[in-house]
């Protein structure tokens, strides 16, 4: 039976209404590094754009990982599901993979371990990830926006989604 491999670097990338969330992984459970960045200027897709470009140019990811924004999903603004189309021509442009998840994979992705919820997930991922413990968001109310940090968990489900169902053979 061949082994599993993974490319060197896996970038995933959670675009949001206040910028992006990112991790880049060397392989399942195994970040590289992470970040969120806030963009406060009227073209924030330039500036997400760029600072993407930025964490590409300086890592060289081969496989770039985003959520897929479907016209339909109603839980995304037209400047974000423009951001996402946006980044997937700019994986491809940079000869990376590109892989999207939408959030039914994702949930599929993590029923196994009987996480449904976005807080159930990042309860998942913090456990699994301890460097990411310190950043869990508390659990959401209905009156409450959600916490800037769970971005960082939405991109590393992403990136955990994509090792869950992508191996590359030798």
């Amino acid at each position: 039976m061949p082994r599993k491999t993974y490319p060197d670097l896996v970038l995933a990338v959670a675009p949001t209404t206040r910028g992006f969330a990112f991790v880049l992984f060397e392989g399942p459970l195994a970040p590289f590094d992470w970040g969120l960045k806030d963009i406060r200027t009227k073209q924030k897709n330039a500036r997400v754009l760029e600072a993407v470009r930025a964490i590409i140019e300086q890592h060289h990811p081969t496989v770039l990982i985003l959520p897929n924004c479907k016209p339909k999903d109603a839980h995304r603004s037209p400047r974000v599901r423009a951001l996402a189309l946006a980044l997937r021509h700019l994986g491809e442009s940079n000869q990376m993979m590109v892989h999207q998840f939408d959030r039914a994979a994702i949930r599929q992705c993590f029923a196994s371990v009987g996480a449904r919820t976005k807080h159930e997930i990042a309860l998942v991922i913090a456990e699994e990830i301890p460097a990411f413990r310190h950043r869990l968001p508390p659990i959401r109310k209905i009156w409450m926006n959600e916490d800037a940090r769970q971005s960082l968990f939405d991109a590393a489900a992403l990136g955990l989604a994509y090792f869950t169902s992508h191996t590359v053979r030798e």
